[in-house]
């Protein structure tokens, strides 16, 4: 059976909305070799709405990423929306009824892990229907004060227990996280 992985950028106050515009200042290359083993041990990628839409509008006009940009580009790809009709990007599967169902099956398959990134509705869908195995918290050194959190008020509650950590010389700490 495969594992979701959920995987995401955040600040220290818990915002992860357009890492774009933040993450960079920490990026290097112990951030890159992380992020690349983690897409070559992927798949698969299930992605929400606004995620997807971001990515496919990005990830195929990026020539220059070499086979980091052609896995991005090419592995299949899953997209969880009700209002999206036709997805462009290449690989693309758009799931929008019996969810939580199309999900399972995907993990049934075999293959490499499933990778979650962004998405914060589609993660809180996962949480509370059991289905993440891991969550890979990338946490920057750094507080917006504003931006959607990953986890807003209201969420529901869901235990972690800490498997790892790993910190960056640029000030990330990758934390490692499965469902307690």
């Amino acid at each position: 059976m495969r594992k979701i992985i959920v995987t995401e950028y955040l600040t220290l106050d818990g915002v992860f909305e357009e890492p774009g515009h933040w993450s960079f200042d920490y990026w290097g290359e112990e951030s890159m070799l992380y992020k690349r083993d983690e897409l070559f041990s992927s798949d698969v990628q299930l992605l929400g709405r606004v995620t997807y839409e971001g990515f496919a509008k990005a990830w195929p006009t990026m020539p220059d990423t070499g086979d980091f940009g052609e896995r991005m580009n090419s592995m299949p790809k899953y997209v969880v929306s009700t209002t999206l009709t036709h997805a462009d990007w290449q690989n693309t599967t758009i799931i929008n009824k019996s969810v939580v169902e199309e999900i399972q099956r995907l993990k049934e398959q075999s293959g490499q892990q499933i990778l979650v990134a962004g998405s914060g509705k589609l993660v809180h869908t996962l949480m509370q229907h059991h289905l993440v195995d891991e969550c890979r918290f990338m946490v920057h050194p750094l507080v917006l004060g504003s931006g959607k959190r990953l986890f807003p008020e209201g969420t529901e509650k869901y235990k972690l227990r800490l498997v790892e950590t790993r910190p960056f010389k640029t000030g990330i700490v990758v934390l490692h996280y499965q469902p307690a």
